[in-house]
């Protein structure tokens, strides 16, 4: 700031005035007074506070419009994912009030089942000791009816293999009498009837071959010599000897040392031959049935005719003789033992098996 002074009036004239000089930012800072200076610089310092702040507030809005964007994308995001999780939690809930409803159905269908298994395994056990019963019956009829020892045993293993198969603990009671009888019959001595029964129908089939006591035989040594027939033999020699052989085969005596000789006609020796066939199918009926006296005495009838009518010089004879007496020391009838205690428990066990299923259904009737 220039102060001019105005010029008095009685002055002489001056020179003319110079224009003003530009004053340069240093004179300007010299010009100024110390007050004049510290406001500048408050001033200077205010609005560099001030632009300082106001792009300090200008960049926490942004900041904060940032923040806001992401916390509205966020709460989108998150509504969005609160919407897809409840979603996920209906079908859950859905999914299990299904699987509780087919839970339940599981249930009781288990409950079916479980109470069809205890009517089946009931039935199947029933079944089986009926099966088991039925056979141990068999045996036992077996060994009474005709004393079939191997017919016995078969069955009796057959309903020990059914209990077997079943594989439960409680029938092992049941195994142990039915093995039990089985040792018995194991222990008999064995009969071999198959055997003896074989015999008898060989010595049938060679009835019809037996020679009758007055039937004709040819000798060995004829035999022997008319197969030695000379070489050199002209045809009126070998018929002279044929000759001779039928005349020596006219009369033969021969000592049988018996006083008698029964004479048969035709029909009467196919009589006796079927007869002795029917004695030798009674001694077979009297060994299936065990009956060992009928057997023997069916066998030594048979001997005794043999021994009367045939000619017990003959080979046929001869083994026919031999075998009846060896087929008659064969032993027969053995004492068969008790197997009923094993049919006793089968019986006793499906009784007491039976009533408990009974209590059972009771009970299960008044719940």
């Amino acid at each position: 700031m220039n102060n001019q002074t105005t010029p008095p009036e009685n002055t002489e004239p001056t020179a003319p005035v110079t224009p003003p000089r530009k004053t340069s930012l240093a004179e300007v800072f010299a010009r100024l007074s110390l007050t004049q200076l510290t406001l500048a610089v408050l001033v200077v310092i205010f609005l560099w506070q001030w632009i300082d702040g106001h792009r300090t507030i200008s960049d926490m809005q942004q900041q904060l419009a940032k923040k806001i964007a992401e916390m509205d994308g966020a709460g989108k995001a998150n509504q969005m994912l609160l919407t897809q999780s409840q979603g996920e939690v209906r079908e859950l809930s859905a999914k299990v009030a299904t699987m509780e409803s087919r839970y339940a159905e599981a249930q009781n269908q288990r409950a079916a089942l479980e109470a069809l298994y205890n009517d089946l395994s009931v039935s199947r056990d029933e079944t089986a000791l009926a099966e088991v019963e039925q056979m141990l019956l068999i045996a036992g009829q077996q060994l009474q009816l005709s004393a079939n020892v191997k017919a016995a045993l078969i069955a009796m293993q057959s309903a020990d293999a059914r209990l077997q198969r079943m594989d439960r603990p409680a029938f092992n009671g049941l195994r142990k009498a039915i093995v039990q009888d089985m040792d018995k019959l194991r222990a008999l001595p064995s009969v071999d009837i198959t055997g003896i029964n074989l015999q008898l129908d060989n010595l049938i089939a060679v009835v019809d071959e037996l020679p009758l006591i007055y039937q004709q035989r040819v000798a060995k040594k004829d035999v022997v010599a008319q197969a030695a027939a000379p070489k050199d033999e002209t045809v009126w020699q070998k018929l002279l000897r044929e000759i001779w052989q039928d005349v020596k085969h006219l009369v033969r005596i021969e000592d049988t040392g018996k006083a008698e000789i029964p004479l048969l006609p035709p029909n009467q020796e196919f009589f006796l031959r079927e007869n002795l066939k029917l004695r030798l199918l009674s001694a077979r009926l009297a060994l299936l049935s065990r009956d060992e006296d009928g057997f023997r005495q069916e066998l030594k009838t048979v001997q005794l005719w043999v021994a009367h009518y045939f000619d017990g010089k003959s080979s046929e004879a001869i083994r026919m003789l031999s075998s009846l007496k060896k087929i008659a020391a064969s032993p027969v009838s053995i004492e068969l033992p008790d197997v009923s205690p094993s049919l006793q428990a089968v019986r006793n066990y499906r009784l007491t098996h039976e009533h408990a299923a009974e209590r059972n259904l009771a009970k299960k009737t008044a719940r």
